[in-house]
């Protein structure tokens, strides 16, 4: 088994998730509970067992921060999340959201634009979702500076991310 899938299997614990992702463990406990983000490698079973979340985990908890922190609702950004996981799988980074307001607006590959959210079209930002897959990066290494090689097929930052998940 190679270190990276080594790493991914072990994850990242409810609290260094929180913190590379720049939410209260708080926070992110009440998204797991109310299954807006659940740890997909462990969720809680009780007293004393800890959730560990995967890369994919953290990158939507990041986006989530990120649509918050643009003044879009929580429920809201439940309708947004539940369309994109029916819509786009396992691939959320690859989609860019257009935020005007409390609205968003995927943009499809295609140029297509699809209400989120039902409420019209319109254009503020534009949230690359690919970026914050960058940014998340930034933040595990953080954590892990002086390490700089990269499990064989990976980044640096992808290799150090998938390493600080053995912490």
């Amino acid at each position: 088994m190679s270190e990276q899938s080594t790493a991914s299997m072990s994850g990242y614990s409810g609290h260094r998730a929180a913190e590379i992702v720049g939410i209260t463990y708080r926070q992110l406990d009440y998204w797991a509970r109310t299954d807006l983000v659940r740890p997909s490698l462990r969720d809680a079973g009780g007293s004393g067992t800890r959730r560990l979340y995967s890369y994919r985990d953290l990158l939507e908890l990041r986006i989530i921060k990120t649509l918050l922190d643009a003044g879009i609702r929580l429920e809201s950004v439940r309708q947004v999340f539940t369309y994109l996981r029916d819509h786009l799988g396992g691939d959320i980074a690859s989609a860019n959201l257009v935020i005007q307001g409390t609205r968003s607006v995927l943009v499809q590959s295609d140029g297509e634009l699809v209400d989120l959210l039902r409420e019209g079209q319109g254009v503020l930002n534009i949230l690359p979702m690919g970026s914050l897959k960058q940014d998340l990066d930034a933040a595990i290494v953080e954590f892990r500076p002086s390490e700089s090689s990269a499990p064989t097929g990976t980044t640096s930052a992808e290799g150090q991310a998938a390493r600080a998940a053995g912490d």
